[in-house]
């Protein structure tokens, strides 16, 4: 039995217009478009390519605006690329934003609704990933977290410690998902991440199976959908993706 993380959901109040954004910002493209839904997905790939991650934007009537407990960080490849990738963010629509952050080599940007991402400065470990470098989840306790995700998902953890934990696509491909200690949390999230069995596997089983390990039933008013919405021990919502 094996889940992996496929893509990052976003809650939106206009998606298709927050959808054209996120496009250009990863150098992606709109894979479909419906009624309060867009997709997106990067060039060359189509769904479900298991050296593919997504993104799905989903308009909801009213998402809060507070501090979010995930958030996107951006890869670029040297001191110049991340000058112009954040003038060229700038340009798209996104917007400075301080979230007590200092001084730090990285730049904080939110986007056109307010959802705060970094671009980061150039690091060697990323040049592999893509134009998102990680998935980022503030947390109290990373051990807690990565015990539950390393069992849930079959992503690699390859670092754990009581500050941080890092997980990564056993193929060596796509976005690191980072756990990073926080001491104060909000419970709202409007990024969640979505997980797909492989084919063949039994969606009903792997519920279950999560949980056993920690996971909740959750709620968001999804109504009779065809996926199942839970939450992890601290919890952050995410959708096990699949027949009901």
């Amino acid at each position: 039995m094996a889940l992996r993380p496929v893509q990052v959901n976003i809650k939106a109040r206009d998606d298709s217009a927050l959808g054209r954004f996120w496009a250009q910002a990863l150098g992606w493209r709109v894979s479909s478009e419906g009624p309060g839904v867009t997709n997106l997905e990067p060039e060359g790939f189509d769904w479900p390519d298991p050296g593919a991650f997504y993104v799905d934007l989903v308009r909801v009537p009213d998402p809060e605006t507070v501090k979010y407990r995930v958030h996107f960080d951006l890869a670029t490849t040297s001191a110049a690329h991340q000058a112009e990738l954040v003038a060229r963010l700038k340009e798209l629509g996104a917007t400075p934003a301080d979230v007590g952050q200092g001084e730090v080599p990285w730049t904080v940007l939110a986007d056109p609704e307010g959802n705060v991402f970094c671009v980061l400065e150039p690091r060697e470990g990323l040049r592999d990933t893509g134009p998102i470098a990680a998935v980022v989840v503030d947390c109290t306790d990373p051990r807690a977290m990565a015990r539950f995700w390393d069992e849930a998902t079959d992503w690699t953890l390859l670092e754990v410690s009581d500050d941080h934990a890092l997980l990564r696509s056993a193929k060596g491909v796509g976005p690191y998902l980072t756990f990073h200690r926080t001491p104060r949390v909000t419970v709202w999230n409007r990024v969640h991440l979505d997980l797909l069995p492989y084919h063949g596997g039994d969606k009903a089983a792997e519920v279950a199976r999560l949980q056993v390990l920690g996971a909740t039933p959750a709620d968001v008013g999804q109504g009779d959908v065809p996926w199942t919405v839970l939450a992890d021990p601290e919890g952050n919502e995410f959708c096990v993706l699949g027949p009901a």
